[in-house]
């Protein structure tokens, strides 16, 4: 419990735009749908294993929540952060739970000065 009110601290006295990849590895860290849809576009897409779709804030939310008390948190852990020319951002990370992991690839747009999550894409490794 101390270590879930540390994480919202964090994200709530953090500069949004200052380090967003950093907050949002926090929050996937956590498994925080909540936490993490404030790092979302108004529409997105969510890939789980090859099955995608487009999804607004609040099923985004939804699918997300699902997918964290599905596979709970045991860590999560950036291996690749890049970024273009037009201001996108890419991360590939690892998502570990207790009965595997998933490759997460995001790709990461900059909106209205603000950095939100486009593409999230979660592979099985």
């Amino acid at each position: 419990m101390i270590k879930l009110l540390f994480i919202y601290s964090v994200l709530f006295l953090s500069n949004l735009q200052k380090d967003a990849i950093r907050d949002i590895g926090i929050a996937m860290k956590a498994g925080s749908a909540k936490e993490l849809i404030n790092f979302c576009n108004a529409t997105m897409e969510i890939r789980i294993n090859g099955e995608s779709t487009n999804y607004d804030k609040n099923q985004a939310k939804v699918t997300l929540r699902n997918f964290f008390n599905e596979y709970p948190p045991q860590d999560f852990s950036y291996t690749v952060k890049g970024s273009s020319s037009d201001n996108l951002k890419y991360t590939i990370g690892v998502y570990t739970h207790e009965k595997g992991s998933f490759r997460v690839v995001m790709f990461i747009k900059k909106i209205d000065n603000a950095y939100l999550i486009d593409t999230l894409n979660f592979s099985k490794e």
